[in-house]
């Protein structure tokens, strides 16, 4: 379904990555507190998918480019724990253990603002409340989920984001959010954006889901939070909120659903405005591995039509699972060790997965010669025996879940870390001086 193009090895464990929203780049966060962006080759580029080898880039173990780094700095004292471009991705976002969220150019990597993240409520010391999630809402709203299940809201209108004269000095030490809310007891896990409704006058969203624990909770930016789920009885990952499937009034059906992985390899299906339970579910991994993370795959991309959503994999796997059939139709292996903690989708179509010390960049697998011939030698060979039968006789084989997927060897497990991981920075550490 995918090959491998492009590929970066990391000084140091990967702890996030965005894919920008319209040019090729994608930023990681390092568990060493590193902040790097990756300028990924263009198609003709691409060794793999054009014939040539990328005119600067450097070569892979395996023969494939290698992605270099548009730039890279030592932005926060402890690890980098999350990452967000804004909506036109032209700044950067980071949070780390440190307690301080950074703003930064997202071309030269040039920090353009700061401010620290409210400590943790629950802690009797002074303690700082390290980040799991963030997400740019709007180009004036900033949104951070935490260890403890906080959820802040920033206005970025509010100081205007500009350093001081003299950046010796503390810049923003006495913002605060806007709002705080609390739609979990358990870290926050992921965080999916409900699209704006056609009434709407600004075209951006103000409602939005997210995990924490073995809940599902909706907030809303005027009311706070509305609904929250039943217990799960499970670790709740990932989350995506998926528009475009059929509608079917026999089941009230309004064609958008969140899709929900789960800490024991199932992928959860809510219908739009019944957030109480989960309606449908899909087996992703037999062996009940973590569903880190998802991504949705664009239209035409990955050789079947229909929605299809990326599954990241605790076992370094990437399965890709067609909605409405509800089943697992292709995977690929990221490592052989480390899990899948990244995965995104750049404008070109080619996704790009992220765990343990690297990075890779996949393009969609193009048949060779070779392959096309015997295709069409299977395709006559099949149309041949439908119209050679005479009979209707059924193997019992209907293309089912259980059937798609293949027996896997054992491999290494690797072990299993919840997600707000890493050194955390004590009360009082906070520290505004200086840019990186």
């Amino acid at each position: 379904m995918f090959d491998t193009i492009c590929t970066l090895p990391l000084s140091a464990d990967l702890f996030t990555q965005v894919v920008h929203p319209s040019e090729s780049l994608v930023a990681v966060g390092l568990s060493s507190g590193h902040v790097a962006t990756l300028k990924l080759p263009s198609g003709e580029e691409s060794g793999s998918a054009a014939g040539s080898s990328a005119p600067s880039g450097r070569r892979g173990s395996d023969g494939t480019d290698v992605v270099e780094a548009a730039w890279r700095t030592k932005r926060h004292k402890g690890s980098c724990r999350c990452v967000a471009y804004s909506t036109d991705g032209r700044q950067l976002y980071s949070a780390g253990t440190d307690g301080v969220v950074k703003a930064a150019d997202s071309e030269t990597g040039r920090v353009t603002g700061k401010v620290a993240i409210p400590l943790d409520p629950s802690s009797r010391v002074a303690e700082v409340d390290a980040p799991t999630v963030l997400h740019a809402l709007s180009p004036q709203t900033l949104l951070l989920a935490t260890d403890s299940g906080a959820l802040h809201l920033y206005d970025l209108r509010d100081p205007a984001p500009a350093l001081p004269l003299d950046q010796s000095k503390t810049a923003f030490t006495g913002v605060k959010p806007a709002q705080t809310h609390h739609p979990h007891t358990d870290y926050i896990s992921s965080l999916s954006p409900i699209p704006a409704s056609a009434s709407s006058t600004s075209g951006y969203s103000k409602q939005w889901l997210t995990t924490g624990g073995t809940t599902l909770a909706l907030t809303d930016l005027r009311r706070g939070v509305l609904v929250k789920s039943e217990d799960q009885e499970e670790i709740l990952m990932s989350s995506l909120y998926i528009t475009g499937l059929p509608a079917k009034k026999s089941t009230g059906s309004t064609g958008e659903k969140a899709v929900v992985g789960g800490g024991d390899g199932v992928i959860t299906l809510w219908e739009k405005g019944q957030w109480d339970d989960q309606d449908e579910r899909i087996t992703v991994s037999k062996e009940k591995e973590t569903l880190d993370v998802m991504a949705e795959v664009p239209e035409g991309v990955g050789g079947m039509m229909g929605k299809k959503v990326a599954v990241g994999l605790g076992d370094g796997r990437v399965r890709f699972v067609r909605l409405g059939m509800n089943k697992v139709v292709g995977e690929v292996r990221h490592d052989d060790v480390e899990g899948v903690i990244g995965l995104g989708f750049d404008v070109g179509g080619r996704m790009i997965s992220g765990g343990g010390q690297v990075v890779k960049v996949w393009q969609e697998h193009i048949a060779g010669a070779g392959e096309a011939e015997e295709d069409e030698a299977e395709d006559a060979v099949g149309a041949k025996r439908t119209a050679d039968s005479d009979d209707d006789d059924d193997d019992g084989s209907d293309g089912g879940e259980g059937e798609s997927e293949e027996e896997e060897k054992p491999r290494k497990r690797r072990k299993k870390r919840k997600r707000g991981k890493g050194p955390v920075t004590a009360g009082g550490g906070l520290s505004f001086t200086g840019l990186d």
